[in-house]
């Protein structure tokens, strides 16, 4: 059995195909196909239980790719991966549904199931949780939709804290003012704000108080109208801190709680606030908790394996423990 597509132009065969043809290399391994590119022509051949599955994976992907999106060889992974689970996903919702950011990339997209449901959580909850491992997007697709929001004025004003473990939240003996004290905890988020939105744009909007930058620490007494505020790494919240942090939510204001369970800098047996919060807000109207997992690593394949190798480890641990 076999299938056809009529290819639009190099271009379109460039990114399907990938360097090398590595894509269709792949494809063809995963999938049990065959696949012969002659001209305009793309050809896949094979029994129809493989057939079935791979051409769904080619409609979706040249959906994909007609629509204007550059497609890398880790998210054509992903789409293989979503295909062989018999998904009924459409792939297409997930690689097309463009955040707008006001820098260069003009816009950011979600890269697989679970994170196209925290955006989509983001849009319509005031208060989300994204909990799971490192390199799943939960702090950089946060930080697209703050800048998102403020772009099209749905917010007036940007708010980013962190709580600064290694310093006890007490940052008085630092040298500098504010920022350069918190500086060194808050790397991470201004890394995504300036991959969002231009320099200069970012420190105009920093001096005139449009965007904040503050230890979680200084959050206290505050109520934060009109504001998109995120605060990262939850893990190292206390269940005190996390109460003060989510009753300082104003009216018109949407905040987004990000943090990786496994990954508390808290000391000894301090009570986190992240998973005692977890166990009592769970089922309260107008707050949602996204779980990301290793399928949702959007980093280099090496960081998925070795996020599996430690989720063994913490497995067999638990299980000896019992």
């Amino acid at each position: 059995m076999q299938k056809t597509y009529n290819l639009r132009g190099n271009e379109e065969a460039r990114i399907l195909f990938g360097k090398h043809d590595e894509n269709l290399k792949l494809i063809e391994k995963e999938l049990k196909v065959q696949i012969f590119a002659r001209g305009e022509n793309l050809t896949i051949k094979g029994e129809q239980e493989a057939i079935e599955p791979a051409g769904r994976l080619f409609d979706e992907l040249l959906k994909i790719i007609r629509a204007g999106q550059f497609l890398k060889h880790h998210e054509i992974a992903y789409c293989i991966k979503i295909v062989k689970d018999n998904s009924k996903i459409n792939l297409h919702d997930i690689y097309l549904d463009k955040i707008e950011v006001s820098s260069k990339r003009h816009f950011i997209t979600p890269k697989t199931k679970g994170q196209k449901e925290y955006v989509d959580a983001i849009r319509r909850y005031d208060i989300v949780f994204g909990i799971g491992p490192a390199g799943t997007g939960k702090t950089y697709l946060a930080m697209a939709m703050a800048v998102n929001a403020l772009h099209k004025g749905l917010v007036s004003r940007i708010i980013l804290t962190r709580p600064a473990v290694e310093a006890g939240e007490s940052l008085g003996f630092l040298p500098g003012d504010l920022y350069e004290k918190v500086n060194p905890y808050l790397r991470p988020l201004y890394d995504a704000l300036y991959d969002m939105m231009e320099v200069d744009k970012v420190q105009k909007n920093m001096d005139t108080g449009v965007i904040e930058v503050a230890p979680l620490a200084y959050m206290r007494g505050r109520t934060l109208n009109d504001s998109f505020i995120i605060l990262d790494e939850a893990q190292n919240c206390t269940p005190e801190q996390m109460k003060m942090f989510l009753t300082r939510l104003g009216f018109d204001s949407k905040t987004v709680i990000t943090g990786d369970i496994t990954q508390s800098d808290l000391p000894g047996a301090k009570p986190r606030g992240l998973i005692q919060v977890s166990s009592i807000l769970s089922d309260m109207e107008g707050i949602r908790f996204c779980y990301f997992s290793g399928k949702d690593i959007v980093r280099h394949e090496l960081v998925q394996q070795i996020i599996k190798a430690y989720e063994k480890l913490a497995k067999e641990g638990k299980k000896n423990n019992d």
